[in-house]
């Protein structure tokens, strides 16, 4: 018997009303087109939620993939809008003679309810704050919904469900503009910390005595985690009065609401939660430098006292209690995170609280469902027995069951074009049904899961300690892995020219270490290079590769260098590369990647550093290029670099003629004991290299550091942080004046 057959009247009816606006030859390329694009959009949101990592908990979406929902979304309303006409149209046409003139077609309540269900993932491509710069995006998206209420009230729970949603989006943007824990925070923070620093240095300079140290520095930081808002201020002209008097009452009374560093730091030292996870604590700073950093990137200046006293902190305090560098450097790893979070975030982990958890996860749902109800009882004339059966006795995917139906269609795609089209449309409005839910739900566990509601809940429990539920989430988002420093890994020896198929390397620790021991001994006396102050000055072989006033260049040479070294040397299993060499190559690579793919990041200017890339990249085809090059290895790509090197006596005057000739010179020391010395001088040059690039240049290279977190952040924007934090600086460079001589130019700007 046919499977169809088994199916009763009523869903044949319904299964042939689905089916039936494909038999329109007129429409039906459009009809097909319409599906195929929509099941590749549904499919697209719903990869996005179901393969999402569990212990990826970053609120933030990849910027490519965030400007083709956008893209794709800002076309899909009036498109869909045409095509729910015409389904409109065609329904009316069809039933013109009978009672149910007014009633929707079934392709055109299909459409409908992807549209609806298409509303509710919007959210996906938007960022959560981003309204707080304007209301356009709010009007946009309130226009949207009114224009699919005006299409049909017949849906009105889900359209409830989208406006609700609406609403609450409107509500919370405008609650984060006017509290003083977002919105207006920088200018607080920035008045708070003028005006704490002020009292510090006066208690200081009345309390003779060895500067402290170690954890006994971070014990007496006044640097605020939470509870700002708190505060007793007064709006004055240069910004906001905390009434001296009172503000360090406020800030170490027992029951005080602003938690501060050192309050975290002196509770973990007799607190057995905070004792036994120290990243608890430092996630607590990385919250305070996170508030500190967020107003240099909405233009408030950090002072140079400000500067001073948090270098301080950093280098003699956090660097100082025996920790390992990884520790340190997590600090503005998780800090940075934080800034992506808040500028990126497309769920509102930002106003993650308790009092946020209790109104937007369980008070709006009861609210949304209880309007939800009243308008089932209002379109039903207040017959309330009437409303609750006609919502799943008129309704055949309910009464008779969705997978039923949908078996009723399958069993029969094989028969038509229709069949199968109309398969696809049900698994269309499947898919976004799932997506939707597994939506709320992840965004559910995402803010339990994420740090501003660790951060929130440790300040809450710094004043109110103890709290047995506390200790619970505590240990469920101590099971998940935390963002690690990590670094993206290219070399022009390669074949791979597209960055998301880079792969991504863990930091080497050894890195980590020799980066913060660097930046903790920068001073007049070891200002920062372009690579030049490691290398012995007698040897003129290797000096003469840092002498550029180009950090690309000089990046591109010494990469071109170590990677023909590299290639020439190979590790040899089972043995495995001394720490020297993993730094090298980690940084050096890494180095590589910023000039090819993030040029705006460097010292620089962007065309400069651009234009340097190209030219190696076209000299690199040119002069070793063969018809077997794609085939070779690495080391065979190496060894025609080394072929290309000028004859003695003739100089190398580009960086890859540069660089093949340098990882000559360094192939050849690399014997015996000295191979060692080889690695151990070129991680030391790709480290001062590093840390010379993050300094802030200019305004456009602070600007693009704050482009680049939409992209979840680069490791060189956690060593900018910590340079503009602790005000190190590069030297100023060197250039040619009009007349003889040469001249400085100014001073590099206060960060």
């Amino acid at each position: 018997m046919n499977s169809f057959s088994s199916c009763n009247a009523t869903v044949q009816s319904y299964v042939f009303n689905l089916t039936s606006s494909y038999a329109d030859q007129r429409n039906e390329a459009t009809m097909v087109a319409t599906s195929v694009v929509m099941f590749s959009l549904a499919t697209l949101f719903f990869n996005l939620n179901l393969f999402s990592r569990p212990s990826d908990i970053s609120a933030i979406l990849n910027p490519s993939v965030r400007l083709f929902l956008r893209t794709s979304l800002s076309l899909f309303l009036p498109v869909m809008s045409y095509l729910f006409s015409e389904a409109k149209n065609k329904g009316a046409t069809t039933a013109a003679a009978g009672p149910m003139i007014d009633e929707l077609s079934l392709r055109a309540r299909v459409i409908l309810i992807w549209m609806i269900l298409v509303e509710l993932l919007r959210k996906k491509a938007e960022a959560i704050l981003g309204g707080m710069q304007g209301w356009t995006g709010t009007i946009e998206r309130a226009s949207r919904i009114a224009w699919l209420g005006y299409l049909r009230s017949l849906y009105g729970i889900l359209w409830v469900f989208v406006a609700a949603k609406l609403v609450q989006r409107v509500v919370t943007l405008e609650l984060a503009k006017r509290s003083f824990a977002y919105g207006k925070n920088p200018a607080l923070v920035t008045s708070y910390m003028a005006q704490i620093l002020k009292e510090e240095q006066h208690a200081g300079s009345s309390h003779a005595g060895p500067s402290p140290s170690g954890s006994e520095l971070l014990k007496r930081c006044n640097y605020v985690v939470a509870g700002e808002e708190d505060l007793v201020k007064k709006a004055g002209p240069h910004g906001y009065d905390l009434q001296p008097e009172r503000l360090m009452e406020d800030i170490t009374k027992v029951d005080s609401t602003v938690i501060t560093v050192g309050k975290i730091w002196r509770l973990a030292e007799t607190d057995k939660l905070l004792r036994g996870d120290s990243r608890l604590k430092r996630l607590c700073l990385s919250f305070a430098l996170f508030k500190l950093l967020r107003r240099r990137l909405e233009d408030f200046p950090i002072t140079d006292a400000e500067a001073q006293n948090c270098r301080g902190l950093i280098f003699r305090g956090l660097c100082q209690q025996g920790r390992e560098p990884a520790a340190a450097l997590q600090v503005f790893n998780d800090e940075v995170q934080f800034l992506c979070e808040y500028h990126h975030s497309v769920n509102p982990v930002v106003l993650a609280s308790p009092f946020f958890f209790l109104a937007n996860y369980i008070l709006f749902p009861i609210v949304v469902w209880a309007i939800c109800v009243f308008v089932i009882i209002l379109c039903s004339n207040g017959d309330v027995a009437y409303a609750f059966h006609s919502f799943s006795g008129d309704n055949y995917a309910i009464s008779f069951g969705l997978m039923k139906m949908y078996g009723c269609i399958l069993g029969e795609v094989g028969t038509s074009p229709q069949n199968l089209f109309s398969t696809v449309d049900i698994s269309i409005t499947i898919l976004l049904f799932l997506s939707v839910a597994y939506e709320e739900v992840w965004e559910f566990f995402l803010l339990l899961l994420s740090n501003w509601l660790m951060v929130s809940l440790l300040c809450s429990y710094a004043s109110f300690p103890p709290g047995s539920w506390i200790r619970r989430i505590l240990w469920v988002r101590n099971m998940l892995s935390h963002p690690s420093v990590s670094l993206k890994q290219f070399s022009l020896l390669w074949f791979c020219r597209f960055s998301m198929a880079l792969p991504t390397k863990a930091m080497p620790i050894e890195a980590k270490k020799a980066i913060m021991d660097r930046l903790a001994r920068v001073s007049d006396a070891a200002p920062l290079s372009n690579g030049s102050s490691v290398l012995p000055r007698s040897d003129h072989d290797l000096s003469k590769a840092c002498e550029s006033d180009s950090i690309a260049e000089v990046i591109l040479t010494w990469h071109i260098a170590t990677a023909v070294l590299e290639a020439e040397h190979p590790v040899t299993k089972p043995a495995k590369p001394g720490s020297s060499r993993k730094v090298a190559t980690a940084l050096s690579r890494y180095c590589a990647y910023l000039v090819a793919f993030q040029p705006e990041l460097l010292p620089d200017d962007k065309d400069g550093t651009e234009r340097v890339y190209k030219e190696m990249t076209e000299e690199l085809k040119k002069k070793i290029w063969c018809p077997w090059y794609y085939c070779s290895g690495v080391r065979a790509r190496a060894r025609k670099l080394k072929e290309i090197i000028p004859p003695q006596g003739q100089a190398a005057t580009t960086p890859l003629l540069k660089g093949a000739k340098l990882g000559k010179i360094l192939s050849d020391r690399h014997t015996g004991a000295a191979a060692d010395h080889v690695w151990k001088l070129l991680a030391d040059l790709w480290t001062e290299v590093m840390v010379y690039a993050a300094p802030t240049g200019s305004e456009l290279h602070a600007k693009a550091h704050k482009e680049a977190l939409a992209q979840g952040g680069e490791f060189i924007t956690v060593l900018w942080a910590l340079t503009t934090h602790t005000g190190i600086a590069r030297e100023p460079p060197v250039v040619p004046t009009t007349h003889t001589g040469i001249a400085r130019v100014p001073p590099p700007e206060s960060v």
